[in-house]
């Protein structure tokens, strides 16, 4: 599944999640899915915190949140 935002697009399957960011520099993020942590109440958040990774990006709504915690089969915190 595909969801856009306005700083760039995040595909997810229930495996990993990648997000690719607008811009010249062409930035791409990738984790697995385990090493991901949906933050809503507000912020919006997806977090990747695993073994040598670490970065977080914000989303435009609580609804694209959503959408991607549905496709990952896990619960918004």
């Amino acid at each position: 599944m595909i969801v856009e935002f306005t700083g760039g697009k995040v595909i997810v399957t229930p495996h990993e999640i990648v997000v690719k960011l607008l811009g010249q520099h062409m930035v791409t993020l990738q984790a697995q899915t385990d090493a991901v942590q949906l933050i809503g109440r507000g912020a919006n958040v997806i977090a990747a915190n695993g073994s040598e990774t670490k970065w977080s990006i914000k989303l435009d709504s609580e609804s694209q949140l959503l959408k991607i915690a549905s496709e990952m089969g896990c619960d918004v915190q």
